[in-house]
């Protein structure tokens, strides 16, 4: 199994979890974050903003489902058909052990 951890616009995540969910992956954590990418932060006149407001988001799924997770999310969190600057950023992680608190199962 594979954990995705997507830092996304606020305004594209609504849209990118009402997918997922569609598709079969309803399980996912979202949480609030804020930092910076490569242009280290953004300058509107005379004031530079270097945290920028974005939103995580992460959820498990299969390997074989990884292809497809990763094409919805883009899919849904780009700005037009090019993208842009702050669009965000996925990361792909392995998942070595999962466990269900409530029954104490292990999920792998």
């Amino acid at each position: 199994m594979l954990m995705i951890k997507a830092i996304l616009r606020p305004e594209k995540v609504g849209f990118v979890l009402s997918e997922l969910c569609d598709a079969g992956f309803p399980a996912v954590t979202k949480y609030d974050v804020v930092g910076r990418g490569k242009q280290r932060g953004v300058k509107v006149g005379e004031v530079y903003y270097d945290e920028i407001p974005k939103e995580m988001i992460m959820l498990v799924v299969k390997d074989e489902d990884k292809d497809d997770a990763i094409k919805i999310i883009i899919k849904n969190a780009k700005t037009g058909e090019k993208g842009a600057f702050g669009d965000g950023k996925i990361f792909v992680v392995p998942v070595e052990e999962a466990y269900t608190i409530s029954s104490n199962s292990k999920e792998l």
